[in-house]
């Protein structure tokens, strides 16, 4: 029987079932978070915004955890509360190809990708899109996706360009183009910077109402789906979905 959990945090409720066997199958949360934790964007709100994730990543208890504009080095400080699970960070790129960095810092940034041991495998890939936006007037950020792909659960995290509507939805195309071959169930989240992203056959999804979606292949159904209150630490909502097996 899933067990629900209500957490009221000032404004915020989060409701989070736990995964459990079901008489249908397996309960899987999928957490979303854009942290704006890179420091060059007007959204950069300090290491508040690391002590709110980590109240929502423990209320929500997710097996999989997305996490966009992040430093290499916040897996260390969100892991206690997600809990033992695979992580993987993959940068994004400068456009001479060297590893944009966080300001002030020497870490890395770009995106994570976190399963519960429960789900993961052994598996590891990431990589930059094809498709770029490099003209004069972006942000010269080469965009990346990271995958952590296995026998029970395949997980993605990403987030597409900002720069040019055109070139998102090719990243989005080549992204669900490559996660097509993936073990299933999967789950595909992150910012697709898309009024409308692509929907490849076979996946479903579901959104803030902004530009953060969760993608699911269609032998797992989407049970519910909350956005969270960040209390001003990022100018993005948690996301949070509730996927049961068919």
């Amino acid at each position: 029987m899933n067990r629900v959990v209500l957490v009221l945090t000032l404004v915020a409720l989060l409701v989070a079932p736990s995964a459990a066997a079901t008489s249908t199958g397996t309960t899987i949360t999928v957490l979303q978070l854009n942290l704006c934790h890179g420091g060059m964007a007007g959204c950069y709100r300090g290491d508040a915004v690391l002590r709110r994730a980590s109240e929502v990543i423990r209320t929500s208890r997710p097996q999989v955890l997305s996490l966009n504009e992040m430093c290499s080095g916040d897996i260390d400080r969100l892991r206690p509360a997600m809990g033992p699970a695979r992580a993987l960070f993959v940068a994004a790129r400068n456009l001479d190809g060297t590893p944009v960095l966080c300001t002030g810092s020497d870490e890395q940034y770009g995106n994570i990708i976190m399963v519960s041991l429960g789900f993961a495998g052994t598996t590891e890939e990431s990589g930059v899109y094809a498709a770029q936006y490099t003209a004069p007037d972006g942000i010269g950020e080469l965009r990346s996706w990271a995958c952590l792909p296995a026998a029970r659960l395949s997980a993605c995290t990403t987030h597409l360009s900002s720069d040019n509507a055109p070139t998102a939805f090719a990243q989005c195309k080549e992204l669900m183009g490559r996660v097509a071959g993936y073990p299933r169930p999967t789950v595909v989240a992150g910012d697709f910077n898309l009024d409308d992203a692509c929907d490849p056959g076979a996946f479903e999804r579901r959104d803030d109402g902004g530009v953060q979606y969760v993608f699911a292949s269609d032998d797992v159904s989407f049970v519910r789906t909350n956005e969270i209150d960040m209390t001003g630490t990022t100018d993005h909502p948690g996301l949070l979905v509730t996927l049961a097996s068919r």
